[in-house]
């Protein structure tokens, strides 16, 4: 029984990040890709960023290294890049997003229950 409560409160936050996501493309702004998130961690204008769960580890490292330095949030998303693009709004894929104004959106307050 335990495994299935488990499956059902992932898929919610999941689902509930995906809504946040939605809202900040709305509302907010936001910058899709490895470079421009790279110019916005450098210039501390980042406030959280979201990576794809198949982005290549050392993408991924670097990414977390730079946040850390701008001391920035890091959120993992749980699906790939065709996922994470899906829940953008977009029909790309998109490996990458920086938030840099979340709008009407709480998703820089609870990124972890996110």
């Amino acid at each position: 029984m335990a495994p299935v409560a488990t499956k059902k409160s992932k898929k919610n936050s999941s689902e509930t990040i995906n809504s946040r996501l939605a809202l900040v493309m709305k509302s907010g702004k936001y910058l899709l890709g490895y470079k421009s998130t790279l110019k916005t961690l450098r210039q501390g204008k980042s406030k959280l960023i979201i990576v794809a769960g198949n982005c290549p580890p050392l993408r991924k490292s670097e990414l977390e290294y730079y946040a850390m330095l701008s001391k920035t949030g890091v959120h993992h998303y749980t699906g790939n890049n065709i996922d994470l693009g899906t829940a953008c709004g977009k029909y790309f894929r998109v490996g990458v997003l920086s938030i840099i104004d979340a709008g009407d959106s709480d998703i820089i307050a609870k990124p972890e229950s996110a």
